[in-house]
């Protein structure tokens, strides 16, 4: 196939584009710089100039190939309802290009807030949350209507693996160097789930060949890994403290990540494993916590 990529070099991005290309596939990625462009050209792609509120770009991509993997999204977390309309919005944009053609389209989402609290589940689909105004999913759902093959792949809180620097691990080591200790909040039996990025990649690959209208995917090789044993990692890397905060300390603490810091988010992965034949392989969070990828101390 021929697949266009948003997101292409992104941390995921980069990832997809790869497993890709070592699939077989064509791969035309998005680029808003002469930096992107020169990356995707490097890893073998073709380059489309553009970005993702240049729906004139998105327009062009969805037209020159058989299929779409939208990974990208704006990382403002100081304008989030804008950035998630212009998610929105281009997701619509590449639905009405590829409307009637069943040329797949899988859009990006979490499992964060599918379910806080219980185990998430694919078959779990939450009502829209204004407080939470992503809407990726609905707007997947919306472009079914209009005979596109349109599914999505939540990612767990955590991808991770090398190069991830701007990630939710990332978020607490720093925190931990600034303040001198690793924290968790309460008990810190709170967990996440998580998933290594090539795994996600591989997954948007198998999610595009093979996914039915509507489907949701869980990127969640580890259903719930706990934020105590991941501050545990954190501290015994850099050789600092860990201590348990109250929760009414939180916000001081960790200021606007308290929310994902407190959040318990299990999630299961496996109708996913069974329905796409998904077998997530590389290594585990805590595995590359002690592996120094996150601190540059290997032990």
């Amino acid at each position: 196939m021929r697949v266009f990529v948003t997101g292409a070099t992104g941390f995921v991005g980069t990832a997809v584009v790869q497993e890709l290309i070592n699939a077989g596939h064509q791969v035309l990625g998005l680029a808003r710089s002469d930096a992107s462009a020169e990356k995707l050209a490097k890893a073998g792609a073709e380059v489309l100039r553009g970005d993702l509120e240049d729906l004139d770009s998105l327009r062009a991509g969805a037209a020159a190939t058989n299929g779409v993997i939208h990974a990208g999204f704006i990382h403002d977390f100081t304008r989030f309802p804008e950035v998630c309309e212009v998610d929105r919005k281009a997701i619509e944009t590449i639905g009405e290009v590829l409307a009637g053609s069943d040329r797949p389209l899988i859009v990006t989402s979490g499992t964060a807030l599918v379910s806080p609290g219980k185990l998430a589940t694919e078959d779990i689909i939450p009502s829209f949350n204004p407080a939470w105004p992503r809407a990726s999913e609905q707007a997947a759902d919306a472009v079914c209507g209009l005979g596109v093959r349109a599914a999505s792949v939540r990612l767990s809180p955590s991808v991770h693996g090398d190069g991830d620097k701007h990630g939710f691990i990332p978020i607490l080591v720093n925190t931990a160097r600034e303040k001198g200790f690793s924290a968790y909040i309460g008990e810190g039996l709170n967990r996440w789930n998580a998933v290594h990025r090539l795994d996600a990649a591989h997954l948007f690959r198998l999610a595009l060949e093979n996914a039915e209208a509507g489907a949701r995917y869980h990127a969640a090789a580890e259903e719930g890994v706990t934020v105590r044993a991941i501050a545990e990692a954190i501290g015994k890397q850099l050789n600092i403290p860990v201590k348990s905060i109250a929760p009414d300390a939180a916000a001081e603490h960790f200021g606007w990540f308290s929310h994902m810091a407190a959040i318990d988010c299990p999630a299961s992965g496996k109708l996913t494993q069974e329905r796409l034949n998904w077998c997530p392989m590389h290594s585990t969070l805590l595995a590359d916590i002690d592996n120094g990828i996150y601190t540059g101390q290997q032990l």
